[in-house]
């Protein structure tokens, strides 16, 4: 604790001592990890935004990573040569948007594959300017930064031109802005910080209408919805939209490798035809990242995979609805109080009984609740049990 202290945040620490949650992660299973103090045990139901969707340590995730390393052995690769790892990666994902979206270029982590989408969007249309909206999170590097909401750029300085917000859900405000000079508009398919609220039916269709009437770009960014976290493959598959490109990451390195992905449509990866050595990435779609999300695919796309996340989201929202407004899609859930700050403490009452969930950052009446995809039925009655206790 003193070291973390000294080398990498006081405030953190100062702050988790304050509030009582100064938790030392351990050891760590399945739905699980532990307090590397006293060994306590602490159901995930955060998931780091579905980077353990599948679990701590899920044992397909690391068979797959011992193969590559010791029966295939192979390394992070050569970004500079053609890759049978990234091209089999990059089909399977392809596949599944039916190929509407085969394009794909790799990076280390959703920040920079958001960066990728915002840079293509703009020398694809050339075009400036990139529409987002108030209390979305797209990242931490610039201009992920800038298309996200304002408490994560102007504390750095970050103060781009061309970046426009507008309200969530406001059909009409994205009508009367998205011009001639948009080269995009980025959204959250569900915005996670901003307490997963739903968008309303036919949003996401009519902004694309209007994205493909003016010449603009419709970017969704999947990183916590997508791979099967919302009962489909994709979110967007819900509002029967498909978009010009695609974000992923998080849950697709399995929590044991990072990787990400932007795909795209081939009008706009024909860029990186004509410019094939413009996007350079020592670890973009590293070969293990690669034999890591083979395996995250094949899970994920299991025959009943998708039907067991929509079963296992509808008994959570029967056994909790009583405690708030329930705002839920497969296992991306969040339930809202009416008062600021419940989420607060709701996170905390669970936090101290066992279950590990936090607030939305933007909408502090909402306690995000994202417990990994491949838990079990035992373990979905014993999260419910404590959550509705602590909340009692």
């Amino acid at each position: 604790m003193a070291a973390f202290a000294d080398h990498l945040s006081r405030g953190k620490v100062e702050v988790f001592n304050e509030l009582g949650i100064d938790i030392v992660i351990g050891r760590r299973e399945g739905a699980s990890f532990y307090d590397a103090y006293n060994d306590r045990k602490y159901l995930n139901c955060h998931c780091n935004g579905g980077v353990f969707n599948l679990g701590h340590r899920n044992p397909q995730i690391l068979d797959a990573l011992n193969r590559a390393l010791y029966e295939d052995e192979i390394d992070v690769g050569n970004h500079h040569l053609i890759s049978g790892w990234k091209a089999k990666l990059a089909h399977r994902l392809a596949t599944t948007t039916q190929d509407h979206c085969p394009g794909v270029v790799f990076s280390p982590s959703g920040s920079e594959a958001v960066e990728v989408a915002l840079k293509t969007a703009r020398v694809v249309t050339g075009r400036p300017e990139i529409i987002s909206v108030h209390g979305a999170y797209h990242g931490h590097t610039g201009l992920a930064a800038m298309a996200g909401d304002a408490r994560y750029h102007e504390p750095f300085g970050i103060d781009l031109p061309d970046f426009t917000h507008l309200p969530h859900n406001d059909l009409a405000a994205m009508e009367n802005r998205i011009s001639d000079a948009t080269a995009a508009v980025i959204l959250e398919t569900i915005p996670a910080t901003l307490g997963m609220a739903i968008p309303h039916e036919g949003y996401l269709a009519r902004i694309k209408e209007i994205c493909k009437e003016r010449g603009a770009l419709l970017i969704l960014d999947e990183i916590q919805t997508g791979l099967g976290r919302s009962g489909k493959f994709w979110g967007y598959e819900y509002d029967e939209v498909v978009p010009d490109l695609v974000v992923t990451g998080k849950g697709l390195g399995g929590g044991i490798y990072p990787i990400a992905a932007t795909l795209m449509t081939p009008k706009v990866h024909k860029f990186y035809d004509d410019e094939p050595f413009v996007q350079v990435s020592s670890y973009g779609g590293s070969d293990i990242g690669c034999a890591v999300g083979l395996a995250v695919m094949d899970i994920v796309e299991s025959p009943g995979f998708l039907a067991r996340v929509e079963e296992l989201g509808d008994r959570i929202e029967k056994k909790l609805s009583c405690r708030g407004e329930m705002r839920r899609r497969g296992l991306f859930i969040g339930i809202k109080w009416p008062d600021d700050g419940a989420g607060i403490l709701a996170a905390k009452a669970c936090i101290d009984a066992g279950v590990f969930a936090v607030f939305a950052n933007n909408d502090t009446s909402v306690l995000q609740f994202l417990p990994p995809l491949t838990i079990t039925d035992s373990e979905v009655d014993e999260i419910i049990n404590i959550v509705n206790e602590a909340l009692s």
